[in-house]
């Protein structure tokens, strides 16, 4: 691969705003199939009082707040979290029950409102590679403000062999160094999200499968939705962010179309789980 190639398909910018706004104008809406089943599934609506874990930037809690719940979420990611509050607590805008907190469950806890009766955690990354966030322990404490018997609903990878997007992410394990072990990507094990369920104190009851295919305008989209992702951050930090855009290409190459487009088929899991 050429490197005028890679410059072109390079991110102009890689600053952590950059990234965050390339979650959410690129990568965030390819989960939209998984927000929109768990919700009906669960049917979520008036009445719900939701907890998110790992937020992100807000496109869930705001798919959930147009079915009438109340909603609260949570991120360690600080410009994720302000591009959310973009979305959901605009300048001038009544808060209502929405609250945005930075870090774990608690920061959105109200002393005096009800409890929480639905708890998501819908980004893969939060159950790849073990508990490299302690999630199991936000979990607890998350279940701690909730109703008892409240679903708790988990999101992982479905069989590699099934998610496109496994290709592309086999560069970020394969780059990155053995050091970084707890940021790197691996793919999901069949009892992961059980797993992960147990630790937390919670009971599995039920799971379903969601098709989520990535689909970019263009390669230079793809490469800068995935690298939004926080996948690839132990791969450059091994390497450089030259070479992990190189093989990125390479890994995205058979999923170009002729058109330009880039169509990546998945299938991503979901555990719901009670407290």
């Amino acid at each position: 691969m050429t490197p005028t190639l890679v410059r072109r398909h390079r991110p102009s910018s890689t600053s952590p705003e950059t990234r965050a706004r390339d979650w959410a104008e690129i990568q965030e809406r390819m989960l939209v199939p998984l927000y929109e089943a768990v919700y009906e599934r669960l049917e979520a609506g008036p009445g719900t009082r939701l907890l998110s874990l790992g937020c992100g930037s807000g496109l869930a809690l705001l798919m959930a707040s147009a079915r009438g719940a109340d909603v609260c979420g949570v991120d360690e990611d600080e410009r994720r979290l302000e591009l959310a509050r973009e979305r959901l607590l605009p300048e001038g805008a009544p808060a209502g029950g929405t609250r945005l907190g930075l870090g774990g469950p608690e920061t959105v806890l109200s002393p005096t409102g009800p409890l929480f009766n639905l708890i998501t955690v819908f980004d893969p990354l939060f159950s790849a590679g073990g508990d490299p966030r302690g999630l199991a322990g936000a979990l607890a404490r998350a279940a701690g403000c909730a109703e008892r018997g409240t679903p708790v609903v988990l999101a992982g990878w479905g069989p590699h062999e099934r998610c496109a997007a496994s290709a592309a992410l086999r560069v970020a394990a394969r780059l990155a160094d053995p050091m970084c072990a707890p940021a790197r990507w691996r793919p999901s094990r069949r009892d992961d999200l059980e797993n992960l369920a147990r630790e937390a104190g919670l009971t599995p009851d039920g799971s379903g499968r969601v098709s989520c295919p990535y689909g970019y305008a263009d390669m230079s989209s793809a490469v800068r939705g995935l690298l939004s992702t926080g996948a690839f951050d132990a791969a450059a930090r091994a390497t450089d962010e030259e070479q992990v855009v190189k093989e990125l290409i390479e890994a995205l190459h058979p999923y170009l179309r002729t058109d330009g487009t880039v169509w990546m088929p998945n299938v991503f899991r979901y555990l719901i789980a009670r407290t």
